[in-house]
């Protein structure tokens, strides 16, 4: 058992659920200098790349189950490691939220009930979306997350951008499903939020661990499924450039 991946795959959650709901709890609507949907996105995209660089070598960079069980379908991540990799994310999310608790309450006026970018669908959703807009959403943008991961980090990627365009293809993914559903494409960074605000939203929370799964291994099976060499992995070396996606 290698402690060191599990460590990392938790410190890079937190990272991702600190810095990305972060951004939406705290700097979205800020006066006079709100980041708003374009800022809140790109605050998740970077969270991921800034990681990637520096824990792919060590983890992979999943940062999130649907990634891990995405990656485990297209045939490159080993099954043994998927309940410790999950374990760690959610451990990491956990504290990123409660984290993120612990700063955005010290503000006057802070209310958990408003959301604390939980995510949610119908009376949940920003844009008031229903549970099939929300869960087509999910899996869809899931689906496509894995699908630019495994040909991002395949063998025959180019060397080193694959934080890059995984980063940007979150951004994008987010720009997106805000309205939707706030975004999850990430059980541990949905089930972190959740376990603050509570009622609604652990109520809810089972579609945002269902689609992004389910989206995620749909991912990886139809990318193995068209790859040229499906089994590929990133070489170690490019694994010390920073490439996502593949653990050891």
């Amino acid at each position: 058992m290698d402690l060191r991946k599990y460590l990392a795959e938790a410190i890079g959650t937190f990272w991702l659920t600190f810095a990305g709901c972060g951004s939406a709890v705290i700097a979205a609507a800020f006066p006079q200098v709100g980041i708003g949907l374009l800022g809140v996105s790109l605050a998740f995209g970077l969270s991921v790349l800034t990681m990637a660089y520096a824990i792919g070598h060590i983890s992979g960079c999943h940062l999130n189950p649907a990634v891990t069980l995405g990656l485990a379908a297209g045939g490159r991540f080993p099954a043994r490691q998927i309940a410790p990799y999950v374990i760690a994310q959610v451990l990491g999310a956990v504290i990123g939220a409660a984290t993120l608790y612990a700063i955005a309450s010290g503000a006057p006026g802070f209310d958990v009930a408003k959301g604390f970018a939980a995510n949610g669908f119908d009376a949940h959703s920003p844009g008031g979306y229903s549970l099939f807009a929300a869960m087509l959403a999910e899996i869809v943008l899931t689906m496509v997350f894995l699908f630019i991961i495994m040909g991002a980090t395949h063998g025959k990627a180019p060397v080193g951008f694959a934080p890059i365009a995984i980063g940007l293809a979150l951004t994008l993914i987010h720009l997106v499903g805000i309205p939707v559903t706030n975004t999850s494409v990430n059980p541990a960074r949905s089930t972190g939020p959740a376990l603050f605000v509570g009622g609604w939203a652990m109520a809810q929370l089972w579609l945002f661990w269902l689609a992004p799964i389910i989206g995620g291994m749909l991912g990886g099976v139809i990318y193995r499924a068209i790859s040229e060499a499906p089994e590929a992995e990133v070489t170690g070396q490019a694994q010390r450039r920073g490439t996502q996606g593949l653990a050891e």
